[in-house]
């Protein structure tokens, strides 16, 4: 606050002689009463930087954005409500110099042997009174100082409305391009594994079939039986993967622990959600789950994977931590995917993964 009332004091000198060139340009030429305001609004950027950097340095406002090279009418607007904030503060800290000294003053008499015992009391149960309603002051003035400048520095309901818009169309597009990827995904699955499978097993049935002897016609029936057993399995994980027909009659905890059993790592789940979220949110975290086990297991030599889920200031959080070597790349086809899956319906995907480990894969999303 106190150097918001020094940048005031800068903003007002500045307005004033702003103020001053306007008037002497009112009855000049239209060319020169512009040049008149483009030269302050160029020149105005200084101060709204200094400004972006005691708000977002000194007062915690990070959410504010960046100020433009060339000041706008809001953010000249801003300079000169700035000086209610600016004069408030600085009579907030005269106050405080003033009990300062008096505070001096009644030590001193303290000292001396000129106060009571009975005045030494009153006199700092006043003080104390004084000192908290001062320091109120000084926090309310930095709320009313954070609250104009995301008012008026803040991106208006226009621009929001375009970053909006914006979001979506990336959010769809990202959408569009994660559905590709599975696809994809699948057809190598089906190609690779359970077609060959497929192959494979016609192939022993057919031998089967020209053979003459009963015992050998046997263990190839018991082997083209495990293959249909695999298949049946590689099929069921296929199908998993497009769609987990198990959230149907099962609450997201129950069916990662259908999934963690069948893990090749151990995997310690906790699920606390007083609720059910929406089908479309269970989805998107089963997903984000199995990718990261898949990941933790193919990729990271992990011995342990933790699944925690939980809700907090309306937000499902999931984190999915292993103990392996880590390096897991963010931009890979598997995690970006997955955040375009959660950017989807609003929400955030944090990949944290050092060379060494370890790796916490940390997904967010907005529910009521």
């Amino acid at each position: 606050m106190a150097v918001g009332s020094a940048t005031a004091t800068v903003g007002f000198v500045f307005l004033a002689v702003a103020a001053a060139a306007f008037s002497v340009c009112t009855f000049a030429p239209a060319a020169g009463r512009r040049a008149a305001a483009g030269l302050t609004s160029r020149y105005a950027g200084q101060p709204m930087r200094w400004e972006h950097r005691r708000l977002t340095g000194l007062l915690g406002a990070e959410d504010l954005p960046a100020p433009d090279a060339v000041a706008t009418r809001r953010q000249l607007g801003y300079l000169a409500v700035r000086l209610l904030p600016g004069v408030l503060g600085l009579l907030a800290y005269a106050v405080l110099g003033f009990g300062v000294v008096l505070a001096g003053i009644v030590l001193r008499a303290a000292v001396r042997g000129e106060l009571t015992l009975l005045g030494a009391l009153s006199q700092i149960a006043v003080g104390a009174v004084l000192l908290l309603l001062n320091v109120q002051a000084v926090a309310s003035i930095a709320a009313l100082d954070i609250g104009l400048a995301r008012r008026l520095l803040g991106p208006g309901s226009r621009a929001e409305l375009t970053r909006r818009v914006h979001e979506l169309t990336t959010s769809r597009a990202g959408v569009i391009a994660a559905v590709d990827a599975e696809r994809q995904r699948i057809e190598r699955d089906l190609h690779d594994g359970l077609q060959q499978r497929l192959v494979a097993l016609g192939m022993l049935l057919g031998r089967v079939r020209r053979s003459r002897d009963a015992d050998r016609a046997h263990a190839l029936l018991t082997k083209a039986h495990e293959d249909v057993q695999l298949a049946i399995e590689e099929l069921r994980q296929v199908a998993w993967r497009v769609y987990p027909s198990a959230l149907d009659s099962n609450d997201l905890g129950e069916v990662l622990a259908i999934v963690a059993r069948g893990s090749e790592v151990p995997v310690r789940i906790r699920c606390e959600l007083p609720t059910r979220p929406e089908r479309q949110l269970e989805t998107v975290l089963y997903f984000v789950a199995c990718e990261a086990l898949t990941n933790a297991a193919k990729h990271a030599a992990a011995s342990l994977v933790t699944v925690d889920i939980d809700v907090r200031n309306g937000w499902i959080r999931m984190r999915v931590h292993d103990d392996g070597v880590g390096g897991a790349e963010p931009t890979g086809r598997g995690l970006s995917g997955l955040a375009r899956r959660v950017a989807a319906l609003d929400g955030r995907l944090r990949v944290t993964s050092p060379a060494g480990g370890p790796t916490t894969v940390l997904a967010e999303l907005p529910c009521d």
